[in-house]
């Protein structure tokens, strides 16, 4: 027996509430990607200045979070040109190395790893993801 399914991308989805409904409640691992670009710019600058890096981060504020680093070559840190994305090559470079040399690593770095999370489980944010991976999902807002 042969069912027929019918399928929509985001862009056409009659009920996208449900979709962002259904993301939101069953993918918690979204702004991971970002969360991961943050950290390896974080550990490359601390190895790049020879500093000691401990932190504990999240794309959802906790009171436990903290970013330290300490031990570290400051002239090393002010030759670095953030503009170039020198540790990386990612977006997060720019984020770490100027808040690292204006002396506010933790609070920017932090408020940064928060935004994109809230910007991942927009409804902007969603749409995007999922027109760009091209998902298809049920009439009820399921994945299929």
């Amino acid at each position: 027996m042969e069912v027929a399914v019918k399928a929509y991308i985001i862009d056409s989805h009659p009920n996208k509430e449900a979709v962002f409904e259904w993301v939101r409640n069953n993918w918690h691992d979204l702004a991971d990607v970002d969360l991961e670009d943050i950290v390896q710019s974080l550990k490359a600058l601390a190895d790049h200045i020879d500093g000691t890096l401990d932190y504990s981060i999240s794309c959802v504020p906790d009171r436990g979070e903290f970013i330290r680093l300490s031990g570290f070559n400051q002239s090393l840190l002010n030759k670095l040109n953030a503009d170039d994305c020198p540790l990386t090559g990612m977006w997060s470079d720019y984020c770490v190395i100027k808040s690292a040399q204006h002396l506010e690593l933790e609070s920017v770095v932090l408020k940064v790893c928060h935004d994109c999370g809230e910007f991942r489980y927009s409804d902007e944010g969603l749409e995007d993801f999922l027109s760009m991976n091209e998902y298809l999902f049920l009439e009820d807002g399921r994945i299929l």
